[in-house]
């Protein structure tokens, strides 16, 4: 049971600030969590904390590499809006 960091961070460094086990550390290209230390906030918080502050869309998945802010989901704008601007 464990968070993972994507690609698409961009090291702003919010979530390193807000982990409450102290499981993100810098790694190259992007952080990283640290899977020995994350329990996703499990009995601290509501929800995993790296997440709730995290401003990138798709850049922190669980164990299913499901997104935890899903495409869409900070900026409102619909998925296939964006999926459909990203291919012309």
């Amino acid at each position: 049971m464990a968070l993972r960091i994507t690609e698409a961070c961009v090291n702003c460094w919010a979530c390193v600030t807000v982990c409450p086990n102290e499981a993100i550390a810098e790694d190259d290209p992007v952080f990283a969590i640290d899977p020995r230390k994350c329990t996703e906030c499990t009995g601290e918080f509501a929800e995993p904390q790296c997440a709730a502050i995290c401003p990138i869309e798709c850049a922190i998945v669980d164990e299913l590499e499901v997104a935890l802010n899903p495409l869409g989901s900070l900026t409102g704008i619909p998925p296939e809006t964006l999926r459909a601007h990203a291919l012309s």
